[in-house]
């Protein structure tokens, strides 16, 4: 009895070692090896970690390690490994995947086409062929008894049919439309070696391929013999003038994003100036939103002011209304000609500002709205500090003559400075990526001219690899992965630096 749940535990082990082997060949078959093969390691170490009594200590580890790896450092491997290929809208298929499209693809030939009509035959139907092309010569076909259920493709051998064999009335147009899958996947082989495909709701025909496979993966087009090699550099396939077929096909490119995005001026400079705008728009908003958070937080920790608890709730509501709504709102607002900001300014002074239009006035109003919902994060952490500072500091500082502003930059600054960095640094990093603000209010406009790739003069990182990998730019993954890359070192180096500071700031006052 005491070798019970061991027995257990192996047949258990055994049973999900089966069914991960089974899964393992279902993703095999489905032509993908690689993740056949990553699938078969993690099962195997996940198995072998929990089926060993030697692994214990790793049971409570594994998981939050695989967790990361899967969820980290996949996706970030994953999307490097992108950005050395061509990967695009126009390059999604492997290459024998693209041949293997190109030569599926066929005309139907009207001139070889017969007329379809369906019998009932007890529980089955009888397909019933009738001449119709001109190029169709005979009596009528009909077929075995079928059933026509689901969309399984079914090869049918077509017979003569008697002239004295009795036929059901044919099925109306509703009930062919019912059978349409199932008509679909059907073959109908001819007495005469020929094959029909279902060419649509009342005919069978021959289709005539367009393409011709050749030795080392070349396309003949049937039409006129032109011939296509593939091109593996270019990743399409190319005939002798250079003339591309879609689809094309994904290939390595080695650097190439990386040499288009550096050394293609038309890129570089945007690309530059998009760079040096995201870290400014990041730093300022951390800094304003910081400034005002910090003074509005020592302004409520004044015992003498009243409705100190209604002022903190008035100023916290920006960050408790769901951030889009607020863009939205502001965008409203800004707008040129129905805005009330421009409204209020146009009777005070007589003017109305193009925020969306003037570069400098879209970046103006960027910050302004970031700032809006950022400053009440700083101001909730500031007060939380504040009121961790001892008392006796400031009853000595009082003692002393000491003013407001002394006590703010000689005591409460640099107690809250000290636990606060760390915040901010997440709060720029957050701010560096902030994709949503971008794109609600602005989406990355006004647009810099004549460049090769549309990219926005508000524009940050994270909204121009968007725009180059899903609306503007023939969704280039490729090249969307390498500024992805890009942006993933530019944000550690940043980090690191960051706390590099902080380290030594904190042994410098040791």
């Amino acid at each position: 009895m005491k070798q019970t749940p061991s027995v257990i535990a192996k047949i258990v082990a055994a049973l999900v070692a089966l069914a991960l082997l089974w899964l393992t060949f279902g993703i095999y078959a489905s032509g993908q090896p690689l993740w056949a093969v990553l699938v078969l390691t993690l099962g195997g170490v996940s198995l072998y970690v929990y089926a060993t009594a030697r692994t214990l200590a790793w049971r409570y580890l594994f998981p939050g390690v695989m967790a990361m790896l899967v969820f980290v450092a996949f996706p970030l491997l994953y999307t490097i490994q992108i950005g050395f290929t061509n990967y695009s809208s126009n390059n999604l298929l492997g290459e024998e995947r693209a041949r293997a499209y190109l030569l599926d693809q066929a005309d139907v030939n009207e001139a070889r086409a017969w007329a379809f009509t369906l019998h009932p035959d007890g529980d089955a139907v009888r397909l019933v062929l009738t001449p119709q092309g001109e190029g169709v010569t005979g009596g009528r076909f009909v077929s075995p008894p079928l059933t026509l259920r689901g969309s399984t493709a079914t090869t049918v051998a077509m017979q003569p049919l008697a002239a004295d064999q009795a036929l059901a009335q044919p099925y109306t147009l509703r009930q062919v439309i019912a059978r349409r899958d199932a008509l679909m996947a059907l073959r109908l082989g001819m007495p005469d070696q020929t094959t029909l495909a279902y060419a649509g709701l009342r005919e069978f025909a021959v289709f005539e391929p367009l393409w011709q496979a050749l030795p080392g993966g070349a396309l003949r087009r049937l039409a006129d013999g032109a011939v296509y090699q593939p091109n593996r550099d270019t990743g399409y396939f190319e005939d002798a003038q250079g003339q591309r077929l879609q689809p094309g096909f994904k290939v390595g490119v080695g650097l190439a994003n990386y040499a288009r995005l550096f050394g293609d001026p038309d890129m570089r400079g945007p690309f530059v100036s998009i760079f040096i705008w995201t870290v400014v728009f990041a730093g300022l908003t951390v800094l304003f939103s910081t400034a005002i958070g910090m003074t509005l937080a020592v302004l409520l920790n004044w015992e003498a002011l009243k409705y100190r608890t209604l002022y903190r709730t008035l100023l916290f509501l920006p960050y408790a209304v769901p951030g889009f709504i607020s863009i939205l709102v502001f965008k409203g607002l800004f707008n040129q000609n129905f805005g009330e900001i421009n409204a209020i300014l146009d009777a005070l002074l007589g003017i109305k500002p193009a925020w969306f239009a003037d570069p400098a006035l879209a970046k103006t109003m960027i910050l302004i709205v970031n700032t809006w919902l950022g400053y009440p994060y700083i101001l909730v952490l500031c007060t939380g500090l504040i009121k961790s500072i001892p008392a006796d500091l400031y009853e000595a500082s009082a003692i002393a003559g000491a003013r407001p502003l002394t006590n703010f930059f000689r005591i409460t600054a640099p107690l809250v400075v000290k636990p606060l960095t760390p915040l901010l640094i997440s709060a720029f990093a957050f701010n560096f990526n902030n994709f949503v603000l971008i794109s609600l209010l602005t989406d990355g406009r006004p647009d810099y001219l004549n460049t090769k790739l549309p990219a926005g003069t508000t524009d940050i990182l994270v909204s121009y690899t968007y725009r180059i990998a899903f609306t503007d730019a023939g969704q280039n993954f490729g090249l969307a992965a390498a500024v992805s890359t890009v942006i993933f070192f530019l944000v550690a180096i940043m980090a690191m630096v960051n706390l590099k500071m902080t380290q030594s700031n904190d042994s410098s006052k040791r």
